[in-house]
């Protein structure tokens, strides 16, 4: 009968390679979260006004463009002298977002302090208005500020509930995959004693077979034509 106690013993026996990765790599996550350094993300938001009524569409059309154009080096050009960074720099903290729906460009900047990424991201904003309004008499749309970044309350990275999740995500999978190997293992090393004394048994010794007594058929058949003659001679 098998009792409680040795359920839990075969259990633990077979399951604590995920029992042992998955609180490991949780707190891995944790400690990464503890470590890293945080990051901030801040966003400012600019407006496509067009010059002309009945222009909505023609406003998002180039507010996708300008989205694009946001992390350019002539548009970081003047960012890059206001807030002391090289346009390289700006380029890897800046990126423009836009919406197909509205002529609406959100420019979003990040940075070790959250003044850093508020300030980045308005002076990108400003840069961006300046460079688009250049053109405003081609394009027949201007660019208007429609609110400046606020400054985050709390960074984006790390994030410890994600870290520790992700952590313990992959010591389940190391887990797994650890018992599985251990699990084909056991399997070859139980199949290797029944081939060793498959192999190692003596042969069973054959038994003669006994020669049994035949007439062969040529003999046969002319004993049977003689008594054939015979029998017509008389």
């Amino acid at each position: 009968m098998t009792t409680p106690h040795g359920s839990a013993r075969r259990l633990a026996r077979r399951w604590w390679p995920v029992a042992l990765a998955v609180p490991l790599g949780a707190v891995a996550g944790g400690g990464y979260a503890a470590v890293s350094h945080p990051s901030y993300a801040a966003s400012s938001y600019v407006l496509v006004v067009p010059q002309s009524p009945g222009e909505a569409a023609t406003a998002t059309s180039f507010a996708q463009a300008y989205g694009r154009l946001a992390g350019q080096p002539q548009v970081l050009a003047a960012a890059a002298a206001e807030t002391g960074h090289t346009r390289a720099e700006l380029a890897s903290v800046v990126h423009g977002t836009t919406s197909p729906d509205a002529p609406m460009i959100e420019i979003t900047g990040t940075g070790a302090r959250p003044q850093e990424a508020a300030r980045t991201a308005d002076a990108v904003a400003r840069s961006l208005v300046a460079f688009a309004n250049t053109s405003s008499r081609d394009t027949n749309v201007r660019l208007v500020s429609l609110a400046p970044a606020a400054e985050p309350d709390k960074p984006t990275t790390p994030s410890a509930q994600l870290d520790v999740a992700v952590g313990g995500a992959a010591g389940l999978l190391l887990g797994a995959l650890v018992m599985m190997a251990r699990r084909r293992g056991e399997a070859g090393a139980a199949d290797v004693p029944e081939t060793l004394a498959a192999t190692a048994a003596p042969a069973a010794p054959s038994t003669p077979r006994p020669r049994t007594a035949a007439v062969p058929v040529a003999r046969a058949a002319a004993a049977a034509e003689d008594e054939a003659a015979a029998g017509s001679g008389r």
